[in-house]
Order: structure tokens, then C-alpha cells, then sequence
């Protein structure tokens, strides 16, 4: 399988395909000096770590009248529920992310709906499942910065600037 370092040629193909999933593998290879087919291999090792998930359009959610973002906090009176609510939560397709927080609740969710009634509704289903004892709301009112890109050092680096 090879080292699993992520060394200064991982990265620099991994910055490249964040920014551009779209880019031709002979363009990569340009850019970091080395053959195509070896450029595939790096890409096909990544991709078996799973370092590299998938490759992704990124849509206008807004344009697809998406017009709602919000951030749910969720408190789960106990761990006993906490897997009932996980599953529940992967059924609804306006959930987008899902994490297990610290502070005030115990989840926090990024739900993305049509507009203040599907959020309404989608709120009274999460109030209505064993378990739930409460949630906060957060709607967005304006994104200013909103991504999935990492930046990708080699591990042989300082990573002071992170």
C-alpha cells in the first residue's frame, strides 16, 4: 500500500483536485512534475486510504430555492437515545451535517430547507423523537465563507500556521 505520510507531491494533488475536482490528471502532473501514470497511482493510493473521498459538484442552494440554512442544537437527555436520534437524523435528506458537540446540547446539526414552514416542520420532527428534551435554532442570515477545503501540508512540515 506504500507509506501512509502524506508527503509535499500528496499535497500539493491534494490542493489542486479542492480546487478544482475537474482538473485532467495530465494537468496535475504538469504541475507537480511527474508522469501521468504516476500522478494516477498517487491519486488511486489516496483514494484506498480514503484521504480522498469522492469528488463532488459543489451547488447554489439558494438557486435551487434552498433559501433556509440553520444551525440546530440538539439536547438529548441520554446516551441511550443518542443512536436513535443518529438514525433519524440520516433520514432527513435537508440535514447536511450532523456532529456530537460539547456545551449547550449535545448534537448540532446544518439543515438547509425551502423556506421558514419546512423548517417549522423539520423542527417538530426532531421535538417529537425519544429522547429529545430540547433545541435551539440558529437561522443564517448571510454566509460570507462556507467550504470543505482543508489545507494540506506534507507531514514532514511545521504546521504552526494552523
Amino acid at each position: 500500500m506504500g507509506s501512509r505520510r502524506i508527503d509535499k507531491t500528496d499535497a500539493h494533488i491534494l490542493n489542486l483536485l479542492q480546487e478544482s475536482g475537474r482538473m485532467k490528471r495530465n494537468a496535475i502532473a504538469d504541475l507537480v512534475s511527474l508522469s501521468v501514470p504516476s500522478v494516477s497511482e498517487r491519486m488511486r493510493k489516496l483514494e484506498g486510504r480514503g484521504v480522498i473521498q469522492g469528488y463532488h459538484a459543489v451547488i447554489d442552494a439558494k438557486r435551487l430555492g434552498m433559501d433556509i440554512t440553520a444551525f440546530i442544537r440538539v439536547s438529548v437527555d441520554t446516551s441511550i437515545h443518542y443512536g436513535a436520534m443518529i438514525d433519524h437524523v440520516c433520514e432527513w435528506v435537508e440535514v447536511l451535517e450532523l456532529h456530537s458537540i460539547t456545551g449547550e446540547g449535545s448534537h448540532i446539526l446544518k439543515v438547509r430547507t425551502r423556506n421558514t414552514a419546512t423548517l417549522e416542520v423539520l423542527l417538530s420532527q426532531i421535538q417529537g423523537w425519544p429522547g429529545v428534551i430540547g433545541t435551539v435554532t440558529s437561522i443564517v442570515l448571510s454566509t460570507y465563507k462556507e467550504t470543505r477545503q482543508l489545507l494540506v501540508v506534507p507531514e514532514t512540515e511545521s504546521r504552526r500556521n494552523l
